[in-house]
C-alpha cells in the first residue's frame, strides 16, 4: 500500500519556537499550516529546565511547559501537528514534496525551522547530567550559577564569549582547551587572558563529569602526556559549536560552509528557492535564543502568506 499523500498550503518543518510561531501566524491567516514535529518536538527548549529570559514569564517557566503552550496556541487557530520526521525533500518544482517516516507531504510554501543542535563531548555522565550542571548556553543558564565556580569547554570565539559572560555572575571561570593556543580572534583571546576571574587550562580534555544529582567536578586528562587531575566546579558549559539540522536540504538550497541556510534577501526569511522560507537556529549562527527564533518564525509566516498571495 502506498504511503498517504497529505497536501497543505504551508508546511512547517520543526516544532520549536520558530516553527510554532510560524504556525501561529500562518493559522491566523487561515492558511491551515501543518507542522512536522521532527525528532525533538518542542526543540532544544524541551531539554531545558527553567526559562527565565523569555518576556511575559516574570516567574520563569520550564522549557517543556513553554513549548506545550506554543503548540496549544498554534493549534487553537487550526494548526495541525504531525509527529513525523522529514527524511527526503524535493524542491525542484511546486508543490514541494517531503517524504517522512509515515507519509508523504506536499505544500505550496515551505518553512524550514529545523533548528540546530549543540555539540557535546559524548561522555556518558555528560548526558546524564544535562540540565543538572551541564549546559551548552551561558546566556540561557548562567544566572543559575551565580557565585559558583564553573568551567567552559572550547577554544573558539564562542568559548571566549561564554567565559567572559560568565565572569559577570560566577565566582571563577575555568576555560579548558585541548591545545596550547586558541583559534579565537585575537581580540576575544585578549579579553579572556586579561580577565583575572578566568583560569585557562591548556592541553586538557574532559575525561569525565563527576556528580550524582548535579555536577561536582571534572576529571581532566592531559593531551600531551601526564597524569589526570580533578577540577572542582558545579557547572560545565559546552562551547564547541552547534550543528544546524539542515542535512535533508544539502545540495537543494544555499548554505554556508557550516551548513546554516542562507538568507537570500537581507531582512527577510527568503531562501534562494522561491516559496521556501527559513527561520530559527538553522539559519542563525549568532544569537540562538528562543525569542530570536520566534521572531523569525513570525517573519517567515508573513513572508509565506504574502508570497502565496502574489503567486497563487
Amino acid at each position: 500500500m502506498a504511503d498517504p499523500i497529505r497536501h497543505s498550503k504551508v508546511l512547517i518543518l520543526g516544532a520549536g519556537p520558530a516553527g510554532y510561531t510560524a504556525a501561529l501566524y500562518a493559522a491566523r491567516a487561515e492558511l491551515k499550516p501543518v507542522v512536522l514535529a521532527g525528532p525533538e518536538p518542542g526543540g532544544q527548549l524541551t531539554t531545558t529546565t527553567e526559562v527565565e529570559n523569555y518576556p511575559g514569564y516574570p516567574k520563569g517557566i520550564t522549557g517543556p511547559v513553554m513549548m506545550d503552550n506554543f503548540r496549544d496556541q498554534a493549534e487553537r487557530f487550526g494548526t495541525e501537528t504531525v509527529y513525523d520526521l522529514a527524511n527526503e525533500v524535493e524542491l525542484s518544482q511546486r508543490p514541494f514534496r517531503v517524504v517522512g517516516d509515515s507519509g508523504i507531504y506536499t505544500c505550496d510554501a515551505l518553512i524550514i525551522a529545523t533548528g540546530a543542535s549543540a555539540k557535546y563531548l559524548g561522555l556518558p555522565n555528560e548526558q546524564r547530567l544535562r540540565n543538572k550542571g551541564v549546559t551548552a548556553c551561558a546566556t540561557c543558564d548562567g544566572s543559575f550559577f551565580r557565585g559558583q565556580n564553573v568551567a567552559v569547554i572550547g577554544g573558539g570565539d564562542t568559548a571566549m564569549e561564554e567565559a567572559t559572560y560568565l565572569t559577570r555572575m560566577c565566582a571563577s571561570v575555568h576555560l579548558i582547551h585541548r591545545r596550547d593556543s586558541f583559534r579565537a580572534s585575537k581580540v576575544m583571546q585578549r579579553r579572556v587572558l586579561d580577565n583575572p576571574k578566568i583560569t585557562v587550562h591548556w592541553n586538557r580534555a574532559v575525561k569525565d563529569v563527576l556528580g550524582d544529582d548535579g555536577v561536582t567536578g571534572l576529571k581532566l586528562a592531559s593531551t600531551v602526556g601526564g597524569s589526570d587531575e580533578q577540577l572542582d566546579v558545579t557547572g560545565m558549559f559546552l562551547a564547541i559549536g552547534h550543528e544546524p539540522n539542515s542535512k535533508p536540504f544539502r545540495g537543494l538550497i544555499d548554505m554556508d560552509e557550516q551548513g546554516y541556510i542562507k538568507i537570500a534577501k537581507p531582512g527577510t526569511t527568503y531562501t534562494n528557492v522561491p516559496g521556501v522560507f527559513v527561520s530559527g537556529d538553522v539559519a542563525d549562527r549568532v544569537y540562538r535564543q528562543a525569542i530570536s527564533a520566534a521572531g523569525t518564525g513570525c517573519m517567515a509566516a508573513i513572508d509565506a502568506e504574502r508570497w502565496l498571495a502574489e503567486h497563487g
